[in-house]
Protein backbone atom coordinates (compact mmCIF):
# COMPACT_ATOMS: atom_id res chain seq x y z
CA UNK A 1 0.00 0.00 0.00
CA UNK A 2 2.80 2.41 0.92
CA UNK A 3 4.81 1.91 -2.32
CA UNK A 4 2.86 4.72 -3.99
CA UNK A 5 4.47 7.19 -1.57
CA UNK A 6 7.59 6.90 -3.73
CA UNK A 7 5.74 9.20 -6.12
CA UNK A 8 6.94 12.62 -4.87
CA UNK A 9 3.89 14.55 -6.04
CA UNK A 10 1.45 12.15 -4.43
CA UNK A 11 3.58 11.94 -1.28
CA UNK A 12 3.46 15.70 -0.76
CA UNK A 13 -0.29 15.84 -1.42
CA UNK A 14 -0.85 12.94 0.96
CA UNK A 15 1.13 14.73 3.69
CA UNK A 16 -0.85 17.89 2.98
CA UNK A 17 -4.05 15.91 3.46
CA UNK A 18 -2.83 14.50 6.79
CA UNK A 19 -1.86 17.82 8.37
CA UNK A 20 -5.05 19.50 7.17
CA UNK A 21 -7.12 16.62 8.58
CA UNK A 22 -5.39 16.85 11.96
CA UNK A 23 -6.08 20.57 12.05
CA UNK A 24 -9.71 20.03 11.12
CA UNK A 25 -10.04 17.27 13.73
CA UNK A 26 -8.77 19.57 16.47
CA UNK A 27 -11.37 22.12 15.42
CA UNK A 28 -14.10 19.46 15.54
CA UNK A 29 -13.25 18.57 19.14
CA UNK A 30 -13.08 22.25 20.09
CA UNK A 31 -16.42 23.03 18.42
CA UNK A 32 -18.10 20.18 20.30
CA UNK A 33 -16.86 21.52 23.62
CA UNK A 34 -17.77 25.10 22.66
CA UNK A 35 -21.30 23.95 21.81
CA UNK A 36 -21.61 22.24 25.20
CA UNK A 37 -20.48 25.42 26.93
CA UNK A 38 -23.04 27.47 25.01
CA UNK A 39 -26.01 25.10 25.32
CA UNK A 40 -25.29 22.30 27.80
CA UNK A 41 -27.65 19.38 27.13
CA UNK A 42 -28.86 21.24 24.03
CA UNK A 43 -25.43 20.97 22.43
CA UNK A 44 -26.82 18.53 19.89
CA UNK A 45 -28.98 21.27 18.38
CA UNK A 46 -26.04 23.71 18.24
CA UNK A 47 -23.78 21.13 16.61
CA UNK A 48 -26.58 20.13 14.29
CA UNK A 49 -26.84 23.78 13.24
CA UNK A 50 -23.07 24.05 12.70
CA UNK A 51 -22.98 20.92 10.59
CA UNK A 52 -26.09 22.01 8.67
CA UNK A 53 -24.38 25.28 7.72
CA UNK A 54 -21.35 23.24 6.67
CA UNK A 55 -23.51 21.12 4.39
CA UNK A 56 -25.27 24.15 2.88
CA UNK A 57 -21.87 25.56 1.93
CA UNK A 58 -20.82 22.21 0.48
CA UNK A 59 -23.99 21.69 -1.55
CA UNK A 60 -24.14 25.25 -2.86
CA UNK A 61 -20.48 25.98 -3.61
CA UNK A 62 -18.99 22.65 -4.77
CA UNK A 63 -20.84 22.49 -8.15
CA UNK A 64 -19.84 26.05 -9.01
CA UNK A 65 -16.21 25.40 -8.08
CA UNK A 66 -16.21 22.14 -10.04
CA UNK A 67 -17.62 23.88 -13.11
CA UNK A 68 -14.59 26.16 -13.34
CA UNK A 69 -11.89 23.92 -11.88
CA UNK A 70 -10.46 23.22 -15.32
CA UNK A 71 -10.09 26.96 -16.00
CA UNK A 72 -7.87 27.77 -12.97
CA UNK A 73 -4.33 26.48 -12.20
CA UNK A 74 -4.87 23.73 -9.66
CA UNK A 75 -1.92 24.52 -7.43
CA UNK A 76 -2.77 28.22 -7.10
CA UNK A 77 -6.40 27.37 -6.38
CA UNK A 78 -5.58 24.82 -3.66
CA UNK A 79 -3.04 27.09 -1.95
CA UNK A 80 -5.44 30.05 -1.90
CA UNK A 81 -8.23 27.95 -0.41
CA UNK A 82 -5.90 26.56 2.28
CA UNK A 83 -4.89 30.08 3.28
CA UNK A 84 -8.55 31.18 3.49
CA UNK A 85 -9.23 28.28 5.85
CA UNK A 86 -6.18 29.16 7.93
CA UNK A 87 -7.44 32.74 8.24
CA UNK A 88 -10.78 31.56 9.61
CA UNK A 89 -9.00 29.34 12.14
CA UNK A 90 -7.13 32.40 13.40
CA UNK A 91 -10.40 34.08 14.34
CA UNK A 92 -12.27 31.11 15.87
CA UNK A 93 -10.52 31.25 19.30
CA UNK A 94 -11.98 34.70 19.91
CA UNK A 95 -15.69 34.09 19.21
CA UNK A 96 -18.20 34.24 22.04
CA UNK A 97 -21.59 33.88 20.32
CA UNK A 98 -23.17 31.09 18.30
CA UNK A 99 -23.93 33.36 15.32
CA UNK A 100 -20.24 34.24 15.05
CA UNK A 101 -19.36 30.56 14.91
CA UNK A 102 -22.00 29.95 12.24
CA UNK A 103 -20.67 32.74 9.99
CA UNK A 104 -17.04 31.64 10.26
CA UNK A 105 -17.92 27.99 9.68
CA UNK A 106 -19.73 28.95 6.48
CA UNK A 107 -16.61 30.70 5.14
CA UNK A 108 -14.30 27.86 6.18
CA UNK A 109 -16.51 25.14 4.77
CA UNK A 110 -17.16 27.12 1.60
CA UNK A 111 -13.41 27.07 0.97
CA UNK A 112 -13.36 23.34 1.76
CA UNK A 113 -16.22 22.79 -0.72
CA UNK A 114 -14.00 24.15 -3.47
CA UNK A 115 -10.78 22.54 -2.19
CA UNK A 116 -11.77 18.93 -1.55
CA UNK A 117 -13.26 17.83 -4.91
CA UNK A 118 -10.48 19.63 -6.81
CA UNK A 119 -7.91 17.82 -4.65
CA UNK A 120 -9.66 14.46 -5.11
CA UNK A 121 -9.96 14.87 -8.89
CA UNK A 122 -6.21 15.55 -9.10
CA UNK A 123 -5.17 12.17 -7.66
CA UNK A 124 -6.33 9.99 -10.62
CA UNK A 125 -4.29 12.22 -12.94
CA UNK A 126 -1.19 11.64 -10.79
CA UNK A 127 -1.85 7.89 -10.37
CA UNK A 128 -3.59 6.68 -13.56
CA UNK A 129 -3.04 2.97 -12.75
CA UNK A 130 -6.21 1.62 -11.08
CA UNK A 131 -4.27 -0.55 -8.61
CA UNK A 132 -2.19 2.41 -7.48
CA UNK A 133 -5.27 4.61 -7.31
CA UNK A 134 -7.08 2.03 -5.16
CA UNK A 135 -4.15 2.00 -2.75
CA UNK A 136 -4.22 5.80 -2.74
CA UNK A 137 -7.91 5.75 -1.82
CA UNK A 138 -7.20 3.36 1.04
CA UNK A 139 -4.34 5.58 2.20
CA UNK A 140 -6.67 8.58 2.12
CA UNK A 141 -9.20 6.65 4.17
CA UNK A 142 -6.41 5.60 6.51
CA UNK A 143 -5.32 9.23 6.85
CA UNK A 144 -8.85 10.19 7.86
CA UNK A 145 -8.93 7.34 10.34
CA UNK A 146 -5.54 8.17 11.81
CA UNK A 147 -6.85 11.70 12.26
CA UNK A 148 -9.69 10.21 14.31
CA UNK A 149 -7.08 8.44 16.45
CA UNK A 150 -4.23 10.94 16.60
CA UNK A 151 -6.39 14.05 16.96
CA UNK A 152 -8.32 12.86 20.03
CA UNK A 153 -5.02 11.86 21.63
CA UNK A 154 -3.45 15.23 20.87
CA UNK A 155 -6.61 17.01 21.95
CA UNK A 156 -6.81 15.01 25.18
CA UNK A 157 -3.20 15.82 26.06
CA UNK A 158 -3.62 19.49 25.17
CA UNK A 159 -6.81 19.77 27.22
CA UNK A 160 -4.91 18.68 30.31
CA UNK A 161 -3.06 22.01 30.33
CA UNK A 162 -4.91 24.29 27.87
CA UNK A 163 -8.47 25.46 27.26
CA UNK A 164 -10.21 24.05 24.23
CA UNK A 165 -10.00 27.40 22.38
CA UNK A 166 -6.27 26.79 21.95
CA UNK A 167 -7.04 23.78 19.75
CA UNK A 168 -7.99 26.17 16.96
CA UNK A 169 -4.33 27.21 16.70
CA UNK A 170 -3.58 23.64 15.65
CA UNK A 171 -6.19 24.05 12.91
CA UNK A 172 -4.43 27.18 11.67
CA UNK A 173 -1.06 25.39 11.59
CA UNK A 174 -2.52 22.43 9.69
CA UNK A 175 -3.86 24.56 6.85
CA UNK A 176 -0.67 26.63 6.55
CA UNK A 177 1.50 23.50 6.34
CA UNK A 178 -0.91 21.99 3.82
CA UNK A 179 -0.58 25.09 1.62
CA UNK A 180 3.22 24.86 1.81
CA UNK A 181 3.22 21.20 0.78
CA UNK A 182 0.94 21.86 -2.18
CA UNK A 183 3.23 24.72 -3.21
CA UNK A 184 6.22 22.35 -3.20
CA UNK A 185 5.01 20.22 -6.15
CA UNK A 186 3.94 20.73 -9.75
CA UNK A 187 0.41 19.49 -10.43
CA UNK A 188 -0.84 18.30 -13.82
CA UNK A 189 -2.87 20.85 -15.73
CA UNK A 190 -6.58 20.00 -15.87
CA UNK A 191 -7.84 18.77 -19.23
CA UNK A 192 -10.20 21.38 -20.60
CA UNK A 193 -13.63 20.36 -21.75
CA UNK A 194 -15.70 21.86 -24.54
CA UNK A 195 -16.71 25.54 -24.15
CA UNK A 196 -20.10 25.67 -22.41
CA UNK A 197 -22.43 28.21 -20.87
CA UNK A 198 -22.36 28.94 -17.13
CA UNK A 199 -25.57 26.99 -16.43
CA UNK A 200 -24.43 24.02 -18.50
CA UNK A 201 -21.02 23.97 -16.79
CA UNK A 202 -22.50 24.30 -13.31
CA UNK A 203 -25.05 21.51 -13.73
CA UNK A 204 -23.07 19.19 -16.02
CA UNK A 205 -21.43 17.20 -13.25
CA UNK A 206 -24.75 16.50 -11.53
CA UNK A 207 -26.42 15.54 -14.81
CA UNK A 208 -23.65 13.08 -15.69
CA UNK A 209 -23.68 11.72 -12.13
CA UNK A 210 -27.43 11.17 -11.85
CA UNK A 211 -27.62 9.54 -15.30
CA UNK A 212 -25.21 6.79 -14.18
CA UNK A 213 -26.90 3.92 -12.25
CA UNK A 214 -23.87 2.95 -10.18
CA UNK A 215 -23.44 6.56 -9.07
CA UNK A 216 -27.11 6.80 -8.11
CA UNK A 217 -26.49 3.72 -5.98
CA UNK A 218 -23.38 5.34 -4.52
CA UNK A 219 -25.43 8.38 -3.56
CA UNK A 220 -28.07 6.23 -1.84
CA UNK A 221 -25.38 4.40 0.13
CA UNK A 222 -23.96 7.78 1.12
CA UNK A 223 -27.33 8.47 2.73
CA UNK A 224 -26.76 5.40 4.92
CA UNK A 225 -23.25 6.61 5.70
CA UNK A 226 -24.51 10.08 6.57
CA UNK A 227 -27.11 8.65 8.96
CA UNK A 228 -24.48 6.68 10.87
CA UNK A 229 -21.87 9.45 10.75
CA UNK A 230 -24.31 12.11 11.95
CA UNK A 231 -25.16 10.02 15.01
CA UNK A 232 -21.47 9.88 15.89
CA UNK A 233 -20.54 13.48 15.13
CA UNK A 234 -23.61 15.24 16.50
CA UNK A 235 -24.57 13.15 19.51
CA UNK A 236 -21.36 11.66 20.94
CA UNK A 237 -20.78 14.79 23.02
CA UNK A 238 -24.26 14.46 24.56
CA UNK A 239 -23.84 10.72 25.26
CA UNK A 240 -20.38 11.12 26.81
CA UNK A 241 -20.69 14.43 28.67
CA UNK A 242 -24.42 14.31 29.44
CA UNK A 243 -25.59 10.68 29.75
CA UNK A 244 -22.34 9.16 31.04
CA UNK A 245 -21.13 12.30 32.84
CA UNK A 246 -17.55 11.83 31.63
CA UNK A 247 -14.93 14.52 31.01
CA UNK A 248 -13.60 16.25 27.88
CA UNK A 249 -10.80 13.73 27.34
CA UNK A 250 -13.36 10.90 27.32
CA UNK A 251 -15.16 12.61 24.44
CA UNK A 252 -11.98 12.59 22.41
CA UNK A 253 -11.29 8.93 23.21
CA UNK A 254 -14.83 7.90 22.26
CA UNK A 255 -14.30 9.35 18.80
CA UNK A 256 -11.16 7.20 18.69
CA UNK A 257 -13.43 4.12 18.51
CA UNK A 258 -15.04 5.25 15.26
CA UNK A 259 -11.63 6.06 13.78
CA UNK A 260 -10.15 2.74 14.85
CA UNK A 261 -12.90 0.76 13.13
CA UNK A 262 -12.56 2.81 9.98
CA UNK A 263 -8.78 2.38 9.98
CA UNK A 264 -9.13 -1.41 10.15
CA UNK A 265 -11.44 -1.21 7.17
CA UNK A 266 -8.94 0.92 5.22
CA UNK A 267 -6.18 -1.64 5.81
CA UNK A 268 -8.37 -4.52 4.68
CA UNK A 269 -10.00 -2.93 1.62
CA UNK A 270 -7.20 -3.11 -1.00
CA UNK A 271 -7.04 -6.92 -0.69
CA UNK A 272 -10.81 -7.17 -0.29
CA UNK A 273 -11.42 -5.18 -3.47
CA UNK A 274 -9.07 -7.48 -5.37
CA UNK A 275 -11.41 -10.40 -4.56
CA UNK A 276 -14.81 -8.71 -4.65
CA UNK A 277 -16.34 -5.91 -6.68
CA UNK A 278 -17.19 -2.56 -5.10
CA UNK A 279 -20.93 -3.19 -4.87
CA UNK A 280 -21.09 -6.13 -2.41
CA UNK A 281 -18.34 -4.66 -0.22
CA UNK A 282 -20.22 -1.39 0.08
CA UNK A 283 -23.55 -3.06 0.88
CA UNK A 284 -21.95 -5.14 3.64
CA UNK A 285 -20.43 -1.95 5.06
CA UNK A 286 -23.84 -0.28 5.12
CA UNK A 287 -25.21 -3.30 6.98
CA UNK A 288 -22.50 -2.92 9.62
CA UNK A 289 -23.41 0.72 10.22
CA UNK A 290 -27.12 0.08 10.54
CA UNK A 291 -26.55 -3.02 12.68
CA UNK A 292 -24.27 -1.11 15.07
CA UNK A 293 -26.91 1.55 15.72
CA UNK A 294 -29.75 -0.95 16.15
CA UNK A 295 -27.67 -3.09 18.52
CA UNK A 296 -26.67 -0.04 20.58
CA UNK A 297 -30.32 1.02 20.89
CA UNK A 298 -31.25 -2.48 22.07
CA UNK A 299 -28.47 -2.50 24.67
CA UNK A 300 -29.44 0.93 26.02
CA UNK A 301 -33.09 -0.15 26.27
CA UNK A 302 -32.22 -3.35 28.15
CA UNK A 303 -29.23 -2.63 30.41
CA UNK A 304 -28.33 1.02 29.88
CA UNK A 305 -25.39 2.75 28.25
CA UNK A 306 -21.79 2.06 29.21
CA UNK A 307 -18.67 3.62 27.71
CA UNK A 308 -17.31 0.23 26.60
CA UNK A 309 -20.48 -0.60 24.66
CA UNK A 310 -20.52 2.85 23.06
CA UNK A 311 -16.86 2.51 22.03
CA UNK A 312 -17.51 -0.93 20.47
CA UNK A 313 -20.60 0.28 18.59
CA UNK A 314 -18.74 3.25 17.19
CA UNK A 315 -15.90 0.92 16.13
CA UNK A 316 -18.27 -1.31 14.13
CA UNK A 317 -19.95 1.74 12.64
CA UNK A 318 -16.53 3.11 11.63
CA UNK A 319 -15.63 -0.17 9.93
CA UNK A 320 -18.83 -0.05 7.87
CA UNK A 321 -18.29 3.63 7.09
CA UNK A 322 -14.86 2.91 5.56
CA UNK A 323 -16.29 0.06 3.47
CA UNK A 324 -18.91 2.39 1.98
CA UNK A 325 -16.83 5.53 1.51
CA UNK A 326 -13.42 4.24 0.38
CA UNK A 327 -14.46 2.75 -3.01
CA UNK A 328 -16.27 5.98 -3.99
CA UNK A 329 -13.30 7.38 -5.90
CA UNK A 330 -13.01 4.20 -7.98
CA UNK A 331 -16.65 4.46 -9.02
CA UNK A 332 -16.36 8.16 -9.87
CA UNK A 333 -13.20 7.65 -11.93
CA UNK A 334 -14.69 4.64 -13.70
CA UNK A 335 -17.79 6.66 -14.56
CA UNK A 336 -16.25 9.86 -15.99
CA UNK A 337 -13.87 11.07 -18.68
CA UNK A 338 -10.78 13.02 -17.61
CA UNK A 339 -12.20 16.35 -18.80
CA UNK A 340 -15.43 15.78 -16.83
CA UNK A 341 -13.78 14.38 -13.71
CA UNK A 342 -13.57 17.61 -11.68
CA UNK A 343 -17.25 18.32 -12.32
CA UNK A 344 -18.30 14.75 -11.46
CA UNK A 345 -16.22 14.71 -8.27
CA UNK A 346 -17.72 18.08 -7.33
CA UNK A 347 -21.22 16.75 -8.04
CA UNK A 348 -20.58 13.78 -5.77
CA UNK A 349 -19.22 16.09 -3.11
CA UNK A 350 -22.33 18.27 -3.25
CA UNK A 351 -24.93 15.51 -3.60
CA UNK A 352 -23.40 13.27 -0.93
CA UNK A 353 -23.26 16.19 1.46
CA UNK A 354 -26.91 16.89 0.71
CA UNK A 355 -27.44 13.56 2.47
CA UNK A 356 -25.56 14.95 5.47
CA UNK A 357 -27.72 18.06 5.25
CA UNK A 358 -30.67 15.78 5.98
CA UNK A 359 -28.91 13.67 8.59
CA UNK A 360 -27.23 16.34 10.72
CA UNK A 361 -30.31 18.32 11.81
CA UNK A 362 -32.32 15.10 12.08
CA UNK A 363 -29.71 13.65 14.45
CA UNK A 364 -29.82 16.71 16.70
CA UNK A 365 -33.62 16.90 16.67
CA UNK A 366 -34.16 13.20 17.37
CA UNK A 367 -31.66 13.26 20.24
CA UNK A 368 -33.29 16.34 21.79
CA UNK A 369 -36.88 15.13 21.39
CA UNK A 370 -36.63 11.37 21.87
CA UNK A 371 -33.28 10.65 23.51
CA UNK A 372 -30.56 8.24 22.47
CA UNK A 373 -32.83 5.30 21.59
CA UNK A 374 -35.07 7.44 19.39
CA UNK A 375 -32.05 8.92 17.61
CA UNK A 376 -30.45 5.53 17.00
CA UNK A 377 -33.64 3.94 15.71
CA UNK A 378 -34.60 6.94 13.56
CA UNK A 379 -31.19 7.22 11.95
CA UNK A 380 -31.05 3.45 11.40
CA UNK A 381 -34.34 3.76 9.53
CA UNK A 382 -32.91 6.53 7.35
CA UNK A 383 -29.89 4.34 6.60
CA UNK A 384 -32.18 1.45 5.71
CA UNK A 385 -34.03 3.64 3.22
CA UNK A 386 -30.70 4.45 1.58
CA UNK A 387 -29.78 0.79 1.26
CA UNK A 388 -33.17 -0.13 -0.26
CA UNK A 389 -32.87 2.66 -2.83
CA UNK A 390 -29.33 1.57 -3.71
CA UNK A 391 -30.45 -2.03 -4.22
CA UNK A 392 -33.11 -0.85 -6.63
CA UNK A 393 -31.11 1.66 -8.72
CA UNK A 394 -27.69 -0.06 -8.87
CA UNK A 395 -27.97 -3.29 -10.89
CA UNK A 396 -26.07 -6.31 -9.63
CA UNK A 397 -24.77 -6.85 -13.17
CA UNK A 398 -22.78 -3.67 -13.83
CA UNK A 399 -20.26 -4.19 -16.68
CA UNK A 400 -17.96 -1.41 -17.86
CA UNK A 401 -18.55 -2.20 -21.53
CA UNK A 402 -22.17 -2.28 -22.70
CA UNK A 403 -22.94 -3.13 -26.35
CA UNK A 404 -24.74 -0.20 -27.97
CA UNK A 405 -25.15 1.48 -31.34
CA UNK A 406 -25.11 5.04 -32.67
CA UNK A 407 -27.63 5.23 -35.52
CA UNK A 408 -27.65 9.03 -35.16
CA UNK A 409 -23.95 9.36 -36.11
CA UNK A 410 -22.66 9.52 -39.72
CA UNK A 411 -20.66 6.51 -40.86
CA UNK A 412 -17.41 8.47 -40.88
CA UNK A 413 -17.71 9.78 -37.29
CA UNK A 414 -14.44 9.23 -35.35
CA UNK A 415 -16.27 7.70 -32.40
CA UNK A 416 -17.39 4.75 -34.50
CA UNK A 417 -13.73 3.75 -34.88
CA UNK A 418 -13.72 2.85 -31.16
CA UNK A 419 -16.61 0.48 -31.77
CA UNK A 420 -14.82 -1.05 -34.74
CA UNK A 421 -11.67 -1.56 -32.63
CA UNK A 422 -13.32 -3.53 -29.83
CA UNK A 423 -15.64 -1.06 -28.16
CA UNK A 424 -15.17 1.23 -25.15
CA UNK A 425 -16.21 1.63 -21.54
CA UNK A 426 -19.72 3.07 -21.44
CA UNK A 427 -19.66 6.50 -19.78
CA UNK A 428 -22.31 9.19 -19.83
CA UNK A 429 -21.15 12.08 -22.04
CA UNK A 430 -22.34 14.14 -25.02
CA UNK A 431 -22.43 11.06 -27.27
CA UNK A 432 -24.04 8.87 -24.59
CA UNK A 433 -26.61 11.08 -22.82
CA UNK A 434 -28.60 8.15 -21.39
CA UNK A 435 -27.61 4.81 -19.93
CA UNK A 436 -27.68 1.84 -22.28
CA UNK A 437 -29.38 -1.37 -21.29
CA UNK A 438 -26.92 -4.22 -20.78
CA UNK A 439 -27.81 -7.54 -22.32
Amino acid sequence: MFDILKNRTYRHLFLAQIVALVGTGLATVALGLLAFDLAGEGAGLILGGIFTIKMIAYVGIAPVAGAFADRVPRRAMLITLDLIRAGVALVLPFVTEAWQVFGLIFILQGASAAFTPTFQATIPDILPDEGEYTRALSLSRLASDLENIITPTLAGLALLVLSYNNLFWGTFAGFVISAALVASVVLPSPKRGEPRGIYDRTTRGSRLYLATPRLRGLLALNLAGAAAGAMVLVNTVVLVRGTLGMDESALAMTMFGFGLGSMLGAFALPKLLERFSDRPVMFVGAGFMIGANVALAAVIASVGLTWTILFAAWGLSGLGFAMVMTPSGRLLTRSSHAEDRPAVFAAHFALSHACWLIAYPLAGWLMTQFGAIGALVGLSGLGGVGVMIALRVWPKHDPEMIPHAHPELPNDHPHLEEHANGGHAFIIDDLHPAWARSS
